[in-house]
């Protein structure tokens, strides 16, 4: 029988700091014995220094933290709205099967449309104003909020529901007190996908249609050939990306140990 190795959260830190000493020592040796271009492919120092200076520096007309906060806002108005309608709308699929037979063949047509390819239309409807990236936003996160409240709603114990039923519990009762709690760790994993899937897509319509945003700012520091700027911006983009992943993560584990489920 094969023991399975528990590794320590010493060793785990350990061995990503040794990933990261090899990953930053690769690229800097490949900067500086002029494999790549400086001006391609910064030294890890100087993206740094960038990401530091931009802190209190304008860049496209704002600081670093300003462009993020621009597009925190535009982020989350469009999660919110992919979470009010997808999280609802997929338990009400996932208890009324009619409701499920009309909307699934709209859905899967639509689900498989990357949110980018909505960027041209969005542009067309909005232009760079707030709505197109909301929209954009929205089609990126609202697919994983309804797949995932319809599966956790369809997966209910059926004796939960024949105890409802017997106690005379109607529709909306029965999916806001049966439905609803049994389908909430299964609603908060599509959450957490749908928030990275969300995040992706706003910085992609920003690249695109935006007058502020990290996106725009990576634009133009594309356009200035000012490459330490767009790195800097993607450094931003993965810190806050990793933060709102580990609230939903964490999130995700509370909620399944107060069911009782393993983590």
């Amino acid at each position: 029988m094969i023991m399975e190795h528990r590794i320590s959260l010493r060793e785990t830190l350990a061995y990503g700091a040794i990933g990261l000493a090899v990953f930053f020592t690769v690229w800097s040796a490949l900067v500086l014995s002029g494999v790549v271009p400086h001006t391609f492919l910064p030294l890890p120092t100087e993206i740094i220094g960038r990401f530091i200076t931009l802190l209190t520096h304008t860049f496209a007309g704002a600081t670093l933290p300003q462009h993020l906060l621009a597009s925190l806002g535009r982020y989350l108005e469009g999660f919110l709205l992919a979470a009010a309608v997808g999280v609802p709308l997929g338990l009400l699929m996932g208890w009324f099967r009619w409701l499920d037979d009309i909307l699934s063949p709209i859905f899967d047509g639509l689900r498989f449309i990357a949110p980018i390819a909505w960027v041209p239309f969005a542009a067309l409807w909005f232009g760079t104003g707030f709505g197109g990236p909301i929209m954009i936003i929205f089609a990126g996160a609202f697919p994983p909020c309804l797949i995932n409240a319809h599966r956790g709603a369809r997966f209910v114990s059926p004796s939960l529901i024949e105890a409802a039923s017997m106690l005379g519990t109607g529709h909306l009762r029965m999916i806001y007190e049966v439905l609803l709690p049994a389908s909430l760790p299964s609603i908060v994993a599509g959450l957490r996908v749908s928030a990275g899937l969300g995040w992706q897509s706003l910085v992609g319509a920003e690249l695109i249609v935006a007058a502020n945003g990290i996106g725009y700012m990576m634009v133009q520091g594309q356009a200035n050939v000012q490459t330490s700027t767009v790195m800097a911006g993607m450094m931003s983009i993965g810190l806050v990306g990793f933060g709102m992943d580990r609230l939903l993560r964490l999130a995700e584990l509370t909620i399944g140990r107060r069911l009782g489920q393993p983590t």
